[in-house]
């Protein structure tokens, strides 16, 4: 039997999941988590080009986050033909409102600077630049690497290929030795010209990476 006061109790706990339910909140609220912004800083490896839109590494990126249950916005701030130097002049206009930075960024630059025999010291500068100002912002940065053309001979080789491990290990950030790993040199996974990935290939450099970028958020 319930006494008076025990009745007034009950009755009130049903009159609240009573609102709860006209409200729409019976449950426990459980709030959304927004989806991650990743900046994928680049070039034409980024960009996409000769791609359609469907098979750029920014929207592969997405689909292989999504596999791995991670819900991305990935914003493609690739530039066909860019160097490092590009790269750093428009870090701040590809970083968007600094009220709103994105929560990871892919540095995906350097070879269109071996390609041109640019001065690996150069190109080191301009990344350490582009690391360094990711730092003071507060923003985390992945870095992925590049190897010289063997054409430029082993010393330029060697020059080159020393610049991206040495940043990661100075600046602590996650490291991709090599951005066409898996898909360099494969002709069934490049363009006619031998250097850019097709479709496949970019599928394949997607998924190589993705959890390397998964582990970098969080």
């Amino acid at each position: 039997m319930r006494t008076k006061n025990g009745l007034w109790s009950y009755g009130l706990r049903a009159l609240v999941f009573n609102l709860m339910l006209i409200l729409g909140v019976a449950g426990p609220a459980v709030a959304e988590a927004a989806p991650k912004r990743i900046l994928a800083l680049g070039d034409s490896l980024t960009h996409g080009y000769g791609l359609p839109d469907g098979e750029i590494f920014p929207v592969q990126l997405e689909n292989a986050l999504a596999e791995n249950g991670v819900e991305a916005e990935v914003i493609n701030a690739g530039v066909s033909g860019d160097t490092s130097a590009g790269g750093l002049a428009r870090l701040d206009w590809a970083l968007g409102d600094p009220a709103a930075p994105p929560d990871l960024v892919i540095v995906e630059l350097g070879a269109n600077d071996a390609l041109r025999a640019l001065d690996p010291a150069a190109t080191e500068a301009n990344l350490d630049q582009i690391l360094t100002r990711l730092d003071e912002k507060g923003i985390p940065a992945l870095l992925t690497g590049m190897y010289a053309p063997p054409n430029l001979g082993p010393e330029y080789g060697a020059a080159f290929n020393a610049i991206y491990p040495r940043l990661a290990e100075k600046h602590q950030v996650p490291f991709y030795p090599f951005f066409l790993d898996g898909v360099a040199a494969e002709p069934d996974l490049n363009q006619a010209d031998g250097m850019h990935p097709n479709g496949a290939g970019v599928a394949i450099i997607a998924d190589r990476i993705a959890p390397l970028v998964i582990d970098a958020l969080q």
